[in-house]
């Protein structure tokens, strides 16, 4: 216990899937979480899951009016940041040939353009706050080929790419600032679920080493995000870390 005692923390897509796990995990090794959604509703149910140390708030990630407001209330909430998790996202299913170009763009403007929101105004806060970890949620989409999720691939992409960037950025201006991209496999979550044609029906993650080609549990993310978050990976920037049950070397 206690890992992020006295963090504050700041999730997008916290009310459900990755994010909410994230919420969860950090909030119970000590820190004060704010959990960010689009769908208020779903943030608040979590914040009133964890207690006093969670705030629910409405937040379009594409919305750079958004960022701001939410950024503010982090400062005027809890008294500054030192964790954001990049989570928010969404998929489409189409190929290059049949995404339409405002599929694209939206795409693009939630899990592209929103990290790059999150870190452009998150960055300042952060560093007067004494410093911290970003993490930004990518995805085994952006190392293999997967036509059938061709916007969402190209928008982690992005990130893999946005999160060197700026780990260099904050290491030079002396920030005390981390940031690092992760990068899951399938993982049982209402994204997959509906991506797979099973909106709602949730499979049993069994315990214990999981097969080759299983789906990964969101607890096996937030278990990583906490390692991210927590002074005990001071010594990781810049990294992007697979966890994909060894998918990458076996495909």
């Amino acid at each position: 216990m206690g890992r992020v005692r006295g963090k504050v923390a700041l999730v997008t897509g916290g009310g459900s899937g990755l994010g909410k796990a994230d919420c969860e995990r950090l909030a119970a090794e000590g820190a004060k979480v704010i959990v960010s959604d689009i769908n208020e509703a779903a943030a608040k149910t979590v914040a009133a899951a964890i207690g006093a140390n969670a705030i629910a708030v409405k937040h379009d990630v594409a919305s750079e009016d958004d960022w701001k407001r939410v950024v503010t209330l982090a400062e005027s909430h809890f008294g500054g940041l030192n964790i954001l998790v990049n989570n928010a996202g969404i998929v489409v299913v189409a190929d290059p040939e049949e995404t339409t170009l405002e599929q694209f763009r939206k795409a693009n403007s939630v899990m592209s353009e929103g990290v790059f929101l999150g870190c452009k105004y998150s960055i300042p806060l952060m560093a007067r706050s004494g410093g911290g970890s970003i993490i930004n949620m990518s995805s085994t989409a952006s190392h293999l080929g997967y036509p059938a999720f061709f916007a969402y691939s190209a928008a982690k992409g992005a990130v893999r790419a946005m999160t060197k960037s700026i780990a260099i950025h904050c290491q030079a201006k002396g920030y005390g600032i981390r940031c690092n991209s992760i990068h899951p496999a399938s993982i049982e979550t209402p994204m997959i679920q509906s991506a797979e044609g099973r909106p709602g029906q949730e499979h049993v993650i069994p315990e214990g080493v999981l097969l080759a080609g299983s789906a990964g549990a969101p607890t096996d993310v937030a278990n990583l995000v906490l390692y991210l978050a927590s002074d005990e990976s001071r010594f990781v920037t810049g990294s992007e870390i697979l966890i994909d049950n060894g998918l990458i070397i076996s495909a």
